[in-house]
């Protein structure tokens, strides 16, 4: 068995896996860090729950190597692993009590009796399940039984623990506050974890890091906060939160300043640190796009308009109060674009005219 002088948890190596002509993933490659929240983000049929079978074991690669904590385990079944995984659908054995289900592995690993009643206890503390352990599965919430799913994941005190969508079951409620026992729980056991949604709330809400996925390639690895503001793709700010996007063409770009005019003639400004793109460069005459988030742009009246940077005419068409914020539909240059804001101006109406600003440092760019 090859080992590797590593201080990651996990690492894949120029993994390509196929299912037939398919290839779902495509020489990936991705490191772990000990102790870590990575989640893998992504549309349905991207690779992320491929991925996380190929650490686990249930999959084998077609090309390259995974390695858990130095090991190279490709050809390793999933036994042998030393992994806790909790599935999106419990798979809790009906037949058995909770205090049973969180037994069976360790009754596998010949854990000694005293050590099984320690642990099961402690298992069942941490996810708030003390004192429910002769009930069924079909006595529990859903709720519960994710927590018990949970809970028998960690009974064997794996080296990682493996979430494949474990919420996605769950109303709103529940969703909001599972993730957040999660994300607790992970930090004070301490054990790294690779988590799998196609969620972007959760991800950006639970994570160290995001692992943003599409069509079996990477697309970026970034901190929750920098995916979301700083994404390196058109991908991943479009499927990343919502956007609104105008065309337009470089005009000129003075002192890492870059102007660019719109459809209607209108000239605004971009940050040069702001393209988008394996090419992050651009020249007067490329035609690009601009990105801007829903949140980054200003209504205000025309009286209130002076402060804005960059400001324009436009008309409401619709209006979502949403309870923390508004939500407005608006045309902007001939086009619909959305603006979220937690303010509120009673002489805003749809069909009223105001004025729609953003700042050059809110706005992204890529080339066409």
């Amino acid at each position: 068995m090859t080992i590797l002088a590593t201080r990651n948890d996990v690492e894949i190596k120029n993994v390509v896996k196929r299912f037939g002509s398919n290839t779902v993933l495509n020489g990936i490659n991705l490191e772990i860090k000990q102790g870590e929240l990575l989640t893998l983000l992504g549309p349905s049929g991207c690779g992320k729950t491929t991925t996380l079978n190929l650490i686990a074991g249930f999959l084998e690669a077609d090309e390259g190597d995974v390695y858990i904590k130095g090991k190279n385990v490709t050809h390793i079944p999933p036994y042998k692993r030393d992994l806790g995984m909790v599935f999106q659908t419990y798979s809790l054995f009906p037949h058995m009590t909770v205090y049973e289900n969180l037994d069976f592995g360790l009754r596998l690993r010949k854990v000694p009796k005293p050590k099984k009643q320690n642990r099961i206890a402690r298992a069942l503390d941490l996810v708030k399940m003390s004192g429910l352990e002769h009930r069924y599965p079909r006595e529990l919430s859903g709720g519960q039984r994710q927590r018990v799913a949970i809970a028998r994941a960690l009974v064997v005190e794996p080296e990682l623990l493996l979430l494949d969508e474990p919420l996605s079951n769950l109303d709103a409620k529940l969703r909001h506050e599972l993730r957040a026992e999660i994300k607790r729980l992970q930090k004070e056991i301490g054990v790294t974890t690779i988590f799998v949604t196609h969620d972007q709330e959760e991800a950006l809400s639970m994570s160290d890091r995001v692992v943003v996925m599409n069509g079996g390639k990477i697309e970026q690895i970034s901190s929750p906060t920098t995916i979301y503001n700083h994404p390196e793709t058109e991908f991943v700010f479009q499927f990343i939160g919502k956007s609104n996007c105008f065309h337009g063409t470089v005009a000129e770009i003075n002192n890492r300043k870059i102007s660019v005019q719109l459809e209607d003639g209108w000239v605004t400004f971009v940050d040069a640190d702001n393209i988008m793109g394996s090419e992050r460069t651009c020249r007067p005459g490329d035609e690009v796009k601009l990105y801007i988030r829903p949140e980054k742009l200003s209504l205000a009246s025309a009286e209130q308009s002076g402060h804005l940077e960059h400001f324009h005419k436009a008309t409401i068409t619709q209006m979502n109060y949403l309870g923390a914020s508004w939500e407005i539909d608006a045309t902007l240059l001939g086009k619909s674009v959305q603006i979220l804001t937690p303010m509120y101006d009673a002489s805003w109406q749809i069909g009223k005219e105001v004025m729609i600003g953003w700042n050059p440092s809110d706005i992204m760019l890529i080339k066409k």
